[in-house]
């Protein structure tokens, strides 16, 4: 019960009605062994098979990516390599993240996984049968394990999709001991120059970018701690120094259609504030 209500409480910004949901959804996957298919083929870009083991580990990471919606979004390679770094940088021992991806088109796929330089050992488990064993959510959200050596269910979460989940985590490896998460700064008060972005209509091939402001209008200094988009198409540059009180940061929003269609995507900001995360949506249409 401790774990659910800190997995609840990582969630504060949701509606009552979601949060049920949640807590149902932790309570029946808390302590939940996970299966692995008897033969599972683990790959680098879908080229070169790699002899890749996570048996007698304390901890590992298991993320099952399913076919539906937009792959790119899903995935966020980047992210994960952050992650990865981050976690090899803290953890004495080795944690395996162990990446089942269930494709709709393994073209894409190999495309995306070089394309962004990911030379992890992945399984594309074209017949689902990772999926298929344990039946996981159908939320993204709730796709990824913190797996003991039993292969338990310790913790579920996104950690690349959110800060206070990827926290978390370091603090569950660690022990408790990650101090770069235990950092708690005073709440202060922001205002968002829009809450919506329309780049309008423009050639597939041409790189757009449009920039947001927030304001501080509280009492302390504003920290923005992290900026995640719903898609690798989309990225956001912003200044990780302090904004004190009254003065502003310019956010600059960069997008590359990757093929011509409309969209419609968002970006989810991580600060100080009582209203965080803050969401902005951007719309468009490629030709």
């Amino acid at each position: 019960m401790r774990y659910l209500y800190l997995v609840l409480a990582l969630f504060s910004s949701c509606k009552e009605s979601e949060k049920n949901k949640i807590s149902c959804l932790v309570s029946e996957w808390e302590g939940k062994e996970i299966l692995f298919p008897a033969h599972s083929i683990f790959t680098i870009q879908g080229k070169d098979t790699v002899d890749f083991s996570f048996a007698d580990v304390d901890y590992k990471v298991v993320t099952y990516i399913d076919s539906v919606g937009c792959t790119s979004c899903k995935l966020q390679l980047p992210r994960w390599k952050q992650f990865m770094h981050e976690v090899d940088s803290t953890m004495n021992d080795s944690i395996p993240f162990v990446f089942y991806f269930h494709p709709k088109d393994m073209k894409e796929l190999r495309y995306i996984t070089c394309r962004d330089v990911f030379i992890y050992p992945v399984c594309f488990d074209e017949k689902d049968d990772f999926n298929t064993l344990n039946h996981f959510p159908s939320e993204m959200t709730f796709q990824t394990f913190l797996l003991d050596k039993k292969n338990k269910v310790v913790a579920i979460g996104n950690p690349v999709h959110n800060p206070k989940v990827k926290e978390f985590y370091l603090q569950v490896l660690t022990r408790g001991k990650n101090t770069k998460a235990k950092v708690k700064r005073p709440v202060t008060a922001v205002a968002m120059s829009t809450e919506s972005i329309d780049f309008g209509s423009f050639p597939q091939a041409e790189k757009q970018e449009r920039k947001f402001m927030l304001t501080n209008t509280g009492k302390n200094l504003l920290v923005i701690y992290d900026v995640i988009t719903s898609c690798g198409c989309t990225k956001v540059e912003f200044s990780k120094e302090g904004i004190r009180p009254g003065e502003n940061t310019e956010l600059t929003v960069i997008y590359e259609a990757e093929k011509a269609e409309h969209f419609s995507k968002t970006i989810t900001v991580y600060c100080n504030t009582n209203n965080s995360p803050l969401r902005l949506k951007i719309t468009g249409n490629a030709k």
